[in-house]
């Protein structure tokens, strides 16, 4: 096999690996930070609920979850509930994820709700 050739299979599976990563990672921060409110399958039914004034957010409901953009996502997360004029319950995760991580969150909302 030519060098050349080893070298492009090799970079295809470090991309193939890194982009998995990041997906675990998303998915990890979720189970990390989101499912004490939003449940473990993202329903909207965590431990939490319980004691909360205000139903989170269900991650798996498409209409929902499809009448948001990504821009809007990305800012309630970094920035809380109150930046979309929704739920005060909801904290700003920016001085704790990255904005790489955000994003990653909602790439992985996108699978929740598969929209």
């Amino acid at each position: 096999m030519k060098p050349l050739t080893l070298m492009w299979i090799y970079c295809s599976l470090l991309l193939i690996s890194s982009a998995d990563a990041g997906a675990e990672t998303a998915k990890d921060n979720y189970k990390t930070y989101c499912v004490q409110c939003h449940g473990m399958e993202g329903n909207g039914k965590g431990i939490n609920v319980a004691d909360m004034s205000t139903q989170p957010r269900d991650h798996t409901d498409a209409k929902e979850m499809s009448a948001r953009t990504d821009a809007e996502l990305f800012k309630v997360i970094k920035e809380g509930g109150q930046s979309i004029n929704k739920s005060v319950l909801m904290p700003p995760w920016g001085s704790t994820l990255s904005d790489e991580e955000i994003e990653g969150l909602v790439n992985y909302l996108h699978q929740l709700c598969q929209c």
